[in-house]
């Protein structure tokens, strides 16, 4: 988890892990020898071995760059160790001390039931091994009980850190994801402005005053004799030939996709994202003048919302719907399993949806407003709204 905070504290556990298991496993053969355990040799020989055993796993499972080894060699793994500390805890009652670590490595390599038997197994053999060396006593009971309760708690404790700093990990880099596309979509739609400014004006000005000295001309070229026609005639055909140029220009600059129009490209985007997702979309669109930010504006958001039922929603039906009265209104609807509204347009992207939060943004942008009707189970209905311009109309 490259990005994560936690990163530290995760490494710092693992370290401390296997200083404790190494420790206590010196302690063990140290212990014989001190006592002059007559198995002392043999103490030494499997503390090795356990010792050995242990780290040559961990690094393999450090090689694989996994965080818990697959299945079989976890299995493989915690078996092998488990009988070489059962031998151990037999010659000397101090390797039962180990069993608290293992607790550990059962809980991080064999999840889910297989690791609470396994710690339940080896607490009884504990528990066995000890009144056999030390006398049964309650101590001999409730210490090992004890340990397996508090290895359990902190198992738990940490796999929910885990899933913390997993999710952290996620939402963080679907956050910068999406950043990432907010300003690019801030770049694109601020150079279609640019281009949707430069095509009106040259409409406005060139390409008018092209047409108009085009008029011109071939009015004087009715009522000039020849040969001075002829030149009135080239000049008014090198006009035609450029506002022809101009047209071109003025289109290229306009986006492709809104080349005829806002209610164009909503069909067009409906169609091909109900072949694409198998998806009835349904798309009622009025033909608005809009200013070329407007439209694009509009259609990103669409796009958003779209993928949202798409994606998340399981839709088996949805509906564009692009209006104006006092304001120009998309509305996007579908029939999925919806959701919660306070949790998906919650303030932070963090806590919210992030496909919401883009297209709250959009709006804002464009000083509208964004109405988000949903429940779980009842689909949901994304509306936004965006201020008219007063020079835009419906179309004839």
């Amino acid at each position: 988890m490259p990005h994560s905070t936690l990163a530290p504290v995760f490494t710092g556990l693992r370290l401390g892990l296997h200083a404790l298991l190494i420790g206590l496993a010196g302690f063990a053969v140290l212990r014989a020898f001190v006592v002059s355990s007559p198995a002392a040799v043999w103490v030494l020989t499997v503390g090795i071995a356990f010792v050995a055993v242990y780290l040559t796993g961990a690094g393999a499972a450090r090689a694989l760059r996994t965080k818990i080894p697959r299945r079989g060699f976890a299995v493989g793994w915690a078996a092998a160790l488990t009988l070489l500390w059962a031998v151990l805890t037999w010659l000397s009652p101090e390797g039962a001390y180990l069993v608290f670590p293992l607790f550990f490595l059962y809980l991080h390599v064999l999840p889910g039931p297989r690791g609470v038997a396994a710690i339940v197994v080896t607490t009884a053999f504990a528990i066995f091994a000890l009144g056999l060396h030390l006398g049964f006593s309650v101590g001999g009971v409730i210490g090992p009980l004890i340990g397996a309760g508090v290895a359990l708690l902190i198992g738990l404790a940490y796999r929910a850190l885990t899933r913390e700093a997993e999710e952290r990990e996620r939402l963080l880099t679907e956050l910068i994801h999406t950043r990432q596309q907010l300003a690019d979509t801030e770049r694109e739609q601020g150079a279609l402005a640019e281009r949707a400014r430069l095509a009106r004006d040259i409409h406005d000005t060139v390409a008018q005053g092209l047409s108009s000295i085009q008029m011109l001309l071939r009015a004087a070229e009715r009522d000039t004799p020849e040969p001075g026609a002829g030149y009135l005639r080239t000049a008014r055909e090198a006009a035609a030939d450029s506002l022809v140029d101009t047209r071109q220009i003025i289109r290229e600059l306009t986006p492709a996709r809104l080349d005829d129009g806002l209610a164009a490209a909503l069909r067009r985007l409906g169609q091909e994202q109900s072949d694409r997702a198998s998806v009835p979309i349904e798309v009622t669109a009025e033909d608005l003048a809009l200013p070329m930010g407007t439209q694009t504006a509009l259609l990103r958001i669409a796009q958003g919302a779209l993928s949202n039922a798409i994606r998340h929603a399981n839709a088996t039906r949805i509906t564009i719907a692009l209006a104006a009265d006092d304001a120009v209104s998309l509305v996007v609807r579908d029939d999925g399993h919806g959701f919660d509204v306070s949790t998906a347009v919650a303030d932070s992207p963090e806590a919210g949806s992030f496909g919401l939060h883009a297209i709250r943004e959009r709006v804002e942008q464009l000083d509208g407003t964004l109405t988000i009707t949903s429940a779980p189970g009842h689909g949901s209905e994304v509306t936004a709204r965006l201020p008219l311009p007063t020079e835009s109309r419906t179309r004839p």
